[in-house]
Order: structure tokens, then sequence, then C-alpha cells
């Protein structure tokens, strides 16, 4: 399904529309602040540079006090209705803010600007966890990527609405007018969202945001998967902060200084950001795709370390305009690297969104979203902090900034993906089926979505588990030849993500005992193990004959036991079609494979025998 479709469905638009207009108007009315106080002639330079930085850090103060009290709203209350009213605060903020703007009266606009981030920071929380309410798990990821291009150009399109009002004639006028019009407009889009039901309406709000704040982190570092999860996204933030921050000073530093080109930054990495977003529906197949958050971290460095030394190379010219700029090779590589840092954001970010709301406890959805709105304002102040510090104290240029936040990228990147293997492992199985197969799934759901079961599958190649692991969307405890788990390099990836290896009893006693120890470990914490009782891989293309380990497993773990059937992978280069597997060069890539899933088999119910008949039933029909 195309992710625009969400458009024309009623559980989207309105909901899309709110938000777009809330950050839209957030946007321009920040910014208009910012202009009049750095243009107006009443402030020294001193004095409009701390008034600037005063500004920005009370917009974000309230995420940091009210994002943990809005996340156990919209966890207690019925979600559209709290949006409603949200919304009809902000309508009554604006009406003191277009008061106060008639009377240019800073000291009440700062106010006025607090009260604008509070108001998004109480929203922030019940528009993510809303979102898998009304969507399906395939249109989770199309959702968030949708919102995520419509924030990033709501953005873009206040902060240079922000600038063309405040030059024309009757700017106070024309600004007062759309920042009431915009919350009305965001009011009444508000009232078209369909109802979506409290997750915990027993909950007791605890409306000290100190101590609340900290227990909403706490509670977010329950699950480390979510929690680096939340790290992660937060550095996008930081990333993204300190880009926005530094492209006008970039612009004066070294394109010439021309306002113009100022906004051709801040288009065209709004856009890559959006665009990055939208791709991610395209390269995750519809689905919550983790594999593709690599390729998200690997862009933004390359691209980052390639935008520092394209910068070094552009051409300016006195008074050169935005339209003459673009018109030299050298300047466009730099835009490009721009563009490409912004779009691996995207493609970084969206799954990492989707993957939150997805598996966050769905009574404490909304405070595990306030805790990564949380870790989002902290990172966007870090970023600032930092920036000052690298600018001022070590005398960095801004390139060199440029240039260290890729190398803490890829630092960042590193840590995050040891920390958690299925990171890395789903981005192997991604470049894997977007090069040799061409993967379908059929039955799985059978698999069950928590607790404890085994997978039996036949064994065609080497890259079984890498297949399997990809379709199952719970981790995989996988049980292979010891042989092939010792594999020179693949080794360390199998240690990784804590393959069991195993042979047989007369080889290896203490090995095979250890692995069924291991397995069932593995059983008793509700983990899913993956065996392949064939015990070796086929050298025919024909199933071989299924030992009765299962059987033992089975007898120490009463678990279900779910059968798979892997079809179309005989005769690939990781088979042994044409001999040993690997020792021919590939003679087919893009090959269409399936991975079918039977019923799960009630544990009283399991042989061996009976299970090699369910699995080649599979893979013949």
């Amino acid at each position: 399904m195309n992710q625009f479709t969400l458009l024309g469905k009623r559980r989207f638009l309105p909901f899309f529309g709110t938000q777009a207009l809330g950050a839209f108007n957030d946007n321009l009315f920040k910014n208009v602040l910012l202009l009049f106080i750095a243009f107006s002639g009443i402030y020294s330079q001193a004095e409009s540079t701390s008034l600037i930085n005063l500004a920005a850090g009370l917009f974000i103060l309230p995420f940091f006090l009210l994002s943990p009290i809005g996340g156990q709203l919209a966890d207690k209350y019925e979600k559209s209705a709290l949006i409603r009213k949200i919304k009809l605060a902000e309508i009554a903020i604006m009406s003191g803010g277009a008061i106060v703007l008639w009377f240019n009266y800073v000291p009440a606009l700062l106010v006025i600007l607090f009260l604008m981030g509070a108001q998004s920071a109480l929203f922030g929380p019940v528009k993510f966890a809303l979102m898998p309410q009304h969507l399906t798990d395939r249109e989770l990821v199309g959702g968030n990527a949708v919102v995520e291009m419509g924030t990033f150009v709501a953005i873009l399109g206040g902060t240079v609405a922000a600038g063309l009002l405040f030059t024309t004639e009757d700017s106070t006028l024309l600004v007062t007018g759309a920042v009431l019009s915009l919350a009305v407009l965001g009011y009444l889009s508000s009232r078209l969202i369909p109802h979506a039901k409290a997750n915990d309406p027993s909950l007791v709000v605890n409306w000290n945001p100190f101590t609340q704040l900290v227990r909403t982190v706490n509670h977010a570092r329950k699950d480390r998967t979510i929690f680096l999860s939340i790290l992660a996204i937060s550095w996008f933030w930081f990333i993204g902060a300190t880009y926005l921050t530094q492209l006008p000073n970039f612009a004066r530093d070294y394109l010439g200084g021309n306002p113009q080109l100022v906004t051709v930054l801040l288009t065209i990495f709004s856009v890559g950001i959006a665009v990055g977003s939208l791709l991610c529906e395209k390269l995750s197949g519809g689905q919550v795709e983790l594999g593709i958050i690599p390729v998200g971290a690997i862009g933004i460095s390359v691209f980052g370390f390639d935008l520092y030394f394209a910068s070094q190379q552009v051409v300016v010219e006195s008074g050169i305009t935005a339209s003459e700029f673009v018109t030299y090779g050298e300047n466009l590589r730099m835009l490009f690297d721009l563009a490409m840092v912004s779009a691996f954001g995207g493609i970084f970010v969206v799954p990492l969104n989707a993957l939150i709301q997805q598996r966050s406890e769905e009574k404490s959805r909304a405070q595990i979203i306030a805790a990564n709105n949380v870790m989002n304002a902290l990172f966007m102040v870090l970023s600032a902090a930092v920036a000052v510090f690298l600018l001022n104290v070590f005398e960095l240029s801004i390139l060199e900034l440029f240039l260290v936040l890729s190398v803490g990228n890829a630092l960042v990147a590193i840590y995050v993906f040891s920390q958690v293997h299925e990171f890395m492992l789903r981005f192997v199985v991604w470049l894997l089926t977007r090069t040799v197969y061409r993967l379908n799934y059929k039955g799985l759901d059978n698999i069950p979505e928590s607790g404890a079961a085994v997978l039996v599958c036949n064994h065609v190649s080497y890259v079984d588990a890498l297949l399997i692991a990809g379709a199952c969307r719970r981790p995989v405890r996988f049980v292979m030849d010891r042989g092939i788990a010792n594999m020179p390099v693949a080794k360390y990836f199998f240690k990784w993500v804590k393959a069991i290896p195993i042979c047989a009893q007369g080889r290896s006693p203490t090995v095979y005992k250890q692995a069924f120890d291991r397995i069932s470990e593995e059983l008793a914490a509700g983990e899913i193990v993956c065996i392949f009782p064939e015990g070796k891989l086929t050298k025919t293309g024909e199933m071989n004959e299924f030992k009765k380990g299962i059987e033992k497993i089975i007898s120490r773990n009463p678990v279900p036991v779910v059968p798979l059937g892997l079809i179309g992978v005989w005769g690939s280069f990781f088979s042994h079609e044409r001999g040993r597997a690997f020792t021919t060069l590939p003679s087919r890539f893009w090959s269409k494979v399936e991975i079918v899933a039977g019923k799960a088999v009630e544990p009283e119910q399991v042989s061996a025998k009976d299970l090699q008949a369910k699995v080649q039933q599979l893979i013949a029909s």
C-alpha cells in the first residue's frame, strides 16, 4: 500500500493535519519573535543574543517539565478528546500572543513562547501514542514517515513564512491573523480525529514534574532495546539541531553571506529529511524494518565526511545569487551532500519511532514516548552546548564541527548496534534480501507474538538462519552445527546473535549436553529457539531424516512447535547444489525465496516423524 493513501483516510488525515498545523504555528510564532528581537533595534547586539538564547531555552524547557505529565494524561484519557482540549489551549495562548504581538512587548512574548512550548510538550506523547491505535502494523512505518515529512515541511514553512511576513508593511496584523487562524484550523482538524480509547484509565497521575521525570526515564530504561532506540532518536535530534543552528553561520562564513542561501540550505535540509522519511516505506516493505537503521547511520557519516571536503571546493563570487550559486558543479556536490545527510537521517529515525510505538507496553506507551520527548529535548540542548564549546574553546571552524559530528555519529552507531544485536542482524538480512533473494512470507502469524516456542525448518543453505531471522519479528536463538557456528569470520557473528552450537553426542558429549542446557534456558526465559532437525545441510535438495533431538527438547520444556518450510533456496550460491557451497560464482541474483509457517503443534503431539511430514507438506504446497 502506498503510504500517501493514508492521507485519504479519516483515521489518519485529521490527525496529520492537526500536528502539521501545530508545528507550522509554533515555528511561525517563534521565528517572528526571534526576528523582532534581532532586527527591531530596541536591543544591543549583546542583549539580542542573550534574549535569543533565552527564547530558545524557554521554548524547550516545558519538554522537560511537562512531557512526563503529558505521557500520563495520554495513557489515562481518551486521546481524541485530549487532543481537542490541547488545541483549544493553543487558541487561548495564541489569542494572548496576538495581543502581545500588537504591542510588541518582548517579555510577554517570551511568556507566550513558553506556553506554546508547554502546549507542544503535552501534545507530543498523545500524538505518537495515538498512531498505533489507528494504524495497522503494516501502516506504522508509512504513517510515521508521512508524519515526519509533514513535521519538517511544516517547520520549514513556518520558518520561511516568518521571514516573509516580518518584512511586509503590515507585518503585525498579518502575523497575528496567521497564528490565530492556524490555531483555529488545528482545533477544527482535531474535531475529526476518531475515538482512541484510553490505555490505562485507572492510572493515578503524578503532577510533580520532577519526580515524574525521573520515573518516566527509569520506566523507559526497563526495556534495553527501547531505551537505546530512544537514545538513537535523541542523537538524530542532536545532529539535526546542530546542522539547523549552524547553517546560517555556515552560509555566512563559506558561501559569501547571501541570506538567500540560508533559505536554500534550510530548504534542502528539511526536504532531505522529508524525502528520506518517505523512502522508509519502500525500503522496509511496509514493515517495521530495523535493518534500514544502520543504512541511515552509515549514510549520515559518509555524506557528512564528503560535505567537509566538498565545502572547501565551493565557488563563491561577490554578490552571487542563489540561482547563480547552483550553476557550479562544485556547489551542487556540497548541496547534494547536505541533502543526503538529512535524507539518511530520515531513514535512520522513522523505523526507530515505529519500533518504540510498536514494542512499548500498551498501558504505558504514551509515557515511553514522553521519555523519548524528554531525551530528545535534552540532546537538543546538549547540541547547542557542545557546539558553543567546540567553536569557542577549541576554536573549531563550522566545517570542522560538521566533521566531528560525522565521526561522532559513526561512534554512536557502533555503540548502539553493538548493544542491540537485532539492528545489525536485520541489516545483514536486509542486504541479503535486496541483492541475492526476494523474500515472500506466508503464515508467519502462526509464530507466537510472545512466550516460548520452537521453530523447526528444513536445512538447505548456510544462510537459512539469516533468512528465518529476517522473517521472524522476534529475536530467534538458532541451534546450528558446530562446524557452521565456528566458520571463519562468521563465527563472530553467530556468537554475537547468541547462536547455540551443537554436534553429535558421539563426537563431543560435552558440547551436546551444553547445547540442550542452553536451549532449555532460552525456552524457560520465554525466547524463540529455531532448530534444523536434519542435523546437516541437504546435498541433494531433498530433506534428510529429522533427528529425535526435537522430542528431547520438548520433553524438557513443553512448548508449542511451529513447522517452517524454506522454498527456493536450493541452487543458490550458499547451497550444495553444484558441489560444495561458495565454490562457484553465483548463477542468479534476486531469486524468489518463500518462507512458509504452518500451524503450531502442541507439545504433547510433537514427534520428529510427524514434524518432518508437516515441513515436507509446506515446501511441496
